[in-house]
């Protein structure tokens, strides 16, 4: 994945392809500064968790610009999604994402919102990089107050 993202940055400086080339070095860099964080080369997933936060903090910077009205800003941000989104493992159907919450509910019988760490504990290792964890958290924080609210 690292290799993968490397090459392609020096197709993309050869192209001249200035947006892909200015996107591929942002990775790089937080790359680079996580390997020196953690003291050893990343692995897939963890360039995945990398690449995670590159489009969440992007997602994040959609909002700001949208409450600013500057499309100009939101088109731009969008197309860096675009190009990190051809690096992330396929994303999973809302549909799958779910099935796969239901199936944690179903082994861990969480009791009460106290068990939100086990459950995201479960799900973590299959949904992280195929799906957006924000959505996942609060749709297991919303599960867990609906099965506290029936036990009761």
């Amino acid at each position: 994945m690292r290799d993968k993202l490397l090459n392609d940055l020096v197709t993309a400086m050869k192209n001249q392809d200035k947006e892909t080339l200015s996107v591929l070095r942002m990775v790089k860099g937080a790359i680079q500064l996580e390997e020196i964080n953690k003291h050893h080369e990343l692995t897939d997933d963890e360039v995945i968790g990398v690449l995670s936060k590159q489009i969440k903090t992007r997602k994040e910077s959609i909002l700001e610009f949208e409450k600013a009205e500057r499309t100009d800003l939101i088109e731009k941000t969008n197309r860096e999604i675009e190009i990190l989104n051809k690096y992330m493992p396929e994303q999973l159907s809302t549909e799958e994402v779910l099935k796969i919450i239901d199936e944690a509910f179903d082994n861990i019988n969480p009791t009460s919102s106290s068990d939100m760490g086990k459950i995201m504990g479960y799900v973590n290792p299959k949904l992280k990089g195929k799906a957006d964890m924000s959505f996942v958290s609060k749709t297991i924080k919303e599960k867990l107050s609906n099965a506290t609210i029936n036990k009761n």
